[in-house]
């Protein structure tokens, strides 16, 4: 059995750092990982991936295939991407990991919002999953900005009906007073409301106060896990809630 946990965020939000840190923390903890690169655009990752998607799909040979520039391109290589499914199930087969991250493509909406993306979440495998959605530290200090965040993440739970662990990352780049205050919305609405109305005025603060209302009403409220992948901070409480989601609160053992 593997558990796969698939990294999720907008661009920037430091996909590929967390997989890096988190895979490379969780080897030095002695547990059996392996990472897949979904991203069939990216030019450099700051780990070697045990897959790559670009061992079978290239941008540069899709636009000279199809003549595409590089946004209809990448467009074209998600869906491929559903094509490959089961050269990607065997090789994960065959590397065995007991858990397997995979890092998403840098633009969340080439693999969240496109039909290929539930379908590649749902052939990958049929053991457990798990979704990481990253909250980016320095976009969410805004109240309108973290409610945008609120409204994506609740988009991409819909899309993928799978358990959802909520992470805000690169926590170092902003001071902890900032952080804590982040992690206080995420958990209490009424300071996130209180945020709104005292930082927001007109459309912008009636738009947030509504949307985290609903999503609120939705039930779809996750507190964030701050997590810094350049320092490790936070690894431990995202490996905890991992193997909550993954073995209901027992460790992974192997």
């Amino acid at each position: 059995m593997v558990f796969i946990a698939f990294i999720i965020g907008t661009a920037g939000s430091g996909k590929s750092l967390l997989t890096a840190s988190f895979s490379e923390w969780l080897k030095v903890n002695e547990q059996n990982v392996a990472t897949l690169n979904l991203d069939p655009g990216v030019i450099k990752l700051p780990y070697a991936p045990d897959i790559d998607i670009r061992d079978y799909i290239t941008i540069d040979e899709i636009m000279d295939n199809y003549e595409l520039g590089p946004n209809g391109a990448l467009i074209l290589a998600a869906d491929f991407i559903a094509s490959e499914i089961e050269k990607i199930r065997e090789e994960i087969e065959a590397v065995s990991p007991d858990i397997l991250i995979v890092d998403t493509p840098g633009q969340m909406e080439l693999f969240a919002f496109r039909v290929s993306g539930p379908y590649i979440a749902s052939e990958i495998s049929k053991d457990p999953k798990a979704i990481v959605y990253l909250f980016d530290a320095a976009f969410s200090l805004n109240p309108l900005n973290y409610v945008s965040n609120m409204f994506l993440s609740a988009a991409v739970y819909m899309r993928f009906l799978l358990p959802q662990i909520h992470v805000l990352s690169k926590c170092d780049l902003i001071p902890r007073e900032d952080v804590d205050k982040i992690i206080e919305w995420s958990e209490d609405k009424a300071a996130l409301e209180a945020a709104i109305n005292g930082r927001l005025n007109g459309d912008k603060r009636l738009l947030s106060y509504r949307l985290s209302r609903a999503i609120y009403q939705l039930g779809l409220n996750f507190p964030l896990i701050p997590v810094s992948a350049k320092t490790n901070e936070g690894f431990v409480d995202l490996n905890a809630a991992l193997e909550r989601v993954f073995t209901r609160g027992e460790k992974i053992t192997y």
